[in-house]
């Protein structure tokens, strides 16, 4: 899959991959009827959704008598790997290592909100 300026879906697309991914392949109401269990969203949405995902080279389609069909061109594991680049490459500055150290490490406690110590000053200023 090409690399694009942004691997990961946003949320709508990732709805609708989701749905393909537990049916396999799919119409559009099918689609729809999975993406509805969390989030209720017009069959127009849906096919908007989907035929932007063929046009990222996600999905592919073909005609099943008066409808389209669609199944996936990424597998669930290619998602999952561009999902982790992106964390690494945003937050970790591209080191692996530096991803597992950070989920390895204890995590850090938290401090208390800081208190204002009673002096006499004017606290409305601080």
């Amino acid at each position: 899959m090409p690399r694009t300026a942004r691997d990961m879906p946003p949320p709508l697309e990732m709805l609708c991959l989701q749905a393909l991914w537990s049916l396999g392949e799919a119409n559009v109401r099918d689609v729809q009827a999975v993406v509805s269990r969390s989030r209720r969203l017009a069959y127009t949405t849906i096919m908007t959704v989907l035929e932007r995902l063929v046009r990222k080279g996600r999905l592919t389609r073909r005609k099943a008598g008066r409808a389209f069909v669609y199944s996936l061109q990424a597998s669930r594991e290619s998602m999952r790997r561009a999902a982790i680049r992106e964390l690494v490459d945003g937050f970790f500055d591209g080191s692996e290592d530096e991803l597992i150290r950070f989920l390895t490490r204890a995590p850090e406690p938290q401090l208390p909100p800081a208190r204002v110590e009673e002096s006499g000053m004017d606290t409305v200023l601080l």
